[in-house]
């Protein structure tokens, strides 16, 4: 999600990873709301759904999309992505589903996490160095389609 603050002023919406491994890690970790694609639902379908689960809000499916394509992060996983303009309605609260994680490693205790635990607009130049480092792609593609 993206919203045009001025007409030269572009602010994108991230994520930052819920879960002990990120608590302290913020450069370079931020991501776009994303998730795993189950075998036989499109990854556009997908999209939508994991936004939705990880920040609680829903996002028009008939809202004007674009296609930002796909990047290979370090470890391997293929994300697709596509961007719409929108905002998060006043006094929204994050709401995101959360996983179950062993917790302290090799203690068979398990705990539940948030995917995501805070959310928030960024200007681009910020969220350049906020963001995943294969994900960047993604800011360089949406402005690329908004100046055309």
């Amino acid at each position: 999600m993206y919203r045009q603050v001025t007409v030269s002023a572009v602010e994108v919406f991230l994520a930052h990873p819920g879960g002990p491994f990120f608590k302290n890690k913020d450069e370079g970790s931020w991501t776009i709301p994303k998730g795993e694609i189950p075998e036989g639902e499109e990854p556009f379908a997908a999209a939508l759904r994991e936004f939705e689960e990880e920040t609680g809000l829903r996002i028009d499916p008939a809202s004007k999309f674009i296609d930002l394509g796909s990047v290979r992060q370090k470890g391997g996983k293929l994300v697709q992505a596509w961007a719409v303009d929108g905002d998060c309605p006043e006094g929204h609260r994050l709401k995101s589903n959360t996983l179950k994680i062993e917790w302290p490693p090799r203690s068979g205790k398990f705990q539940d996490f948030p995917e995501i635990d805070r959310a928030e607009f960024f200007p681009l130049e910020t969220a350049r160095r906020k963001i995943n480092p294969a994900q960047a792609a993604f800011l360089d593609r949406l402005i690329a389609a908004m100046t055309q």
